[in-house]
């Protein structure tokens, strides 16, 4: 049977398994009574965004939570690190996140925070799902034992407070006007209230969500409308977030897009520059661009590489105690603040760095040159590991010596798709393309003649 959870929990279709009602309620069960096991005076948060199958799968795993005799605090609408906050500010023994991310509003997913605020580890859903298919009708409660189910009216408010504390008290944005886009999502009421509450003149965008918008045509995905808008109000910044606000792309004040890798690199830079990036150290995946390297290595840092996904660039940063890692898509964690990927904070520390340094951000993100990078997807059959493709490994060994120092290749199987993932960076942007067409070429071959 394939594993229910994912590198990001579980997601898929509502309305179909894994993401039906009845899976769903017993999954609550199932929640419920693994932290009753572990936990004296147990309750669980549950928040979600936007999307219209959040109230029916919202219902769903409070009734299983509650039927095994465990309390559950509602949080409503409300961004995915809002929850993970919450779940350490309020003392819940953990927080579940109803929200699909960036996905379209059909779809929708589950994610678990541990008392810490961290995602639960493999071992912990290993025994989640293995607790699904048990019989779990001895463990319901009758009576005064069930669960109650409270809704907390001010988690907006609470976590609001949080983020204006990570900003420091002596500076404002007093007199800086933001483009803010919502994405139709989980952010849609806390994020304007933020940035306006601390000065700023706020132009939003997003903010109208119908259940079903979610993401569409808005947001981090797709914030070509956000620079349009940007240059429509003569605004020194845009900032779009995604669905459940974990990720934020920004435009400059020309409405020139900057990633999250460019966004790395201001923090980063800044953060040397004041001695507190620890070990001088900035955790990424293999996907970011090869700038980064080149720009943290001008002011004396380094980036360490993980496997693509936020939970491993976390897991590296807990490991080593780096306090900065993120992704080239936006999901970026300041772990001396939160404890996972949060749009909002990360927009509140590089407008920091705008303002301390009283430059625009197109000046700033000057300290990263991005290499011209290319990406290919091919659809394969079957997931054959590169040391077992031998023309294949020996023609990406002699592009990488072509490429130099001032490149590089990254082939990957989708951990999700039946594809294989070419990317490949390099100083000129037509021989990267060749290369990489050059190199599917190859696999699509190999791939296909290999017993």
């Amino acid at each position: 049977m394939a594993r229910l959870f994912g590198t990001d929990g579980i997601r898929g279709i509502a309305n179909i398994h894994p993401m039906s009602a009845d899976t769903i309620l017993k999954l609550g069960q199932t929640i419920g009574l693994y932290f009753k096991r572990h936990h004296a005076s147990p309750k669980i948060l549950i928040g979600k965004d936007t999307r219209r199958s959040g109230y029916m799968l919202e219902q769903a795993l409070g009734a299983g939570i509650c039927s095994v005799g465990v309390d559950v605090k509602q949080l409503g609408p409300l961004p995915t690190p809002g929850i993970a906050y919450l779940t350490r500010g309020l003392r819940a023994c953990a927080g579940i996140v109803i929200s699909a991310s960036h996905n379209p509003f059909q779809d929708n997913g589950i994610k678990i925070f541990n008392a810490d605020g961290y995602k639960l580890p493999d071992e912990i859903e290993d025994e989640l799902e293995q607790m699904l298919n048990e019989d779990l009708s001895k463990h319901m409660q009758i009576g005064a034992l069930i669960g109650a189910a409270k809704r907390i009216d001010d988690a907006i408010g609470q976590y609001a407070v949080f983020l204006k504390e990570q900003f420091p008290k002596n500076l404002s944005l007093d007199g800086l006007r933001i483009v803010l886009d919502c994405a139709n999502g989980a952010s849609y009421r806390i994020a304007p209230k933020v940035f306006e509450e601390l000065g700023a003149e706020v132009f939003t965008t997003g903010v109208t969500p119908n259940g079903r918008n979610i993401n569409q045509g808005c947001g981090a995905l797709h914030p070509g409308n956000l620079a349009e808008q940007v240059k429509l109000y003569k605004a020194d910044i845009g900032l779009a977030l995604d669905g459940d606000a974990d990720r934020l792309i920004a435009t400059d004040e020309n409405g020139e897009l900057t990633d999250g890798d460019h966004i790395m690199a201001i923090c980063a830079t800044d953060l040397i520059s004041q001695q507190n990036l620890n070990q001088n150290t900035l955790v990424a995946t293999i996907m970011s661009n090869m700038g980064l390297d080149l720009a943290l290595a001008k002011v004396g840092g380094k980036v360490i590489r993980t496997k693509v996904g936020d939970r491993y660039v976390v897991e590296e940063m807990k490991k080593n105690n780096y306090n900065l890692g993120g992704e080239q898509s936006g999901h970026l964690i300041f772990r001396d603040k939160n404890t996972t990927g949060d749009g909002i904070l990360a927009a509140l520390q590089l407008l920091k760095v705008m303002v301390t340094k009283n430059q625009p951000l197109s000046s700033l993100k000057k300290c990263m040159e991005h290499l011209p990078q290319t990406l290919k997807n091919i659809k394969v059959d079957r997931k054959i590991p590169l040391e077992q493709l031998p023309k294949l490994s020996k023609l990406i060994s002699r592009i990488d010596q072509k490429l130099g120092d001032r490149g590089r290749i990254v082939f990957r199987y989708s951990g999700t798709e039946n594809l294989a993932r070419i990317m490949i960076e390099g100083e000129n942007q037509s021989d990267i393309e060749s290369f990489a067409e050059e190199i599917s070429l190859q696999a699509k071959k190999e791939i296909e003649t290999t017993s």
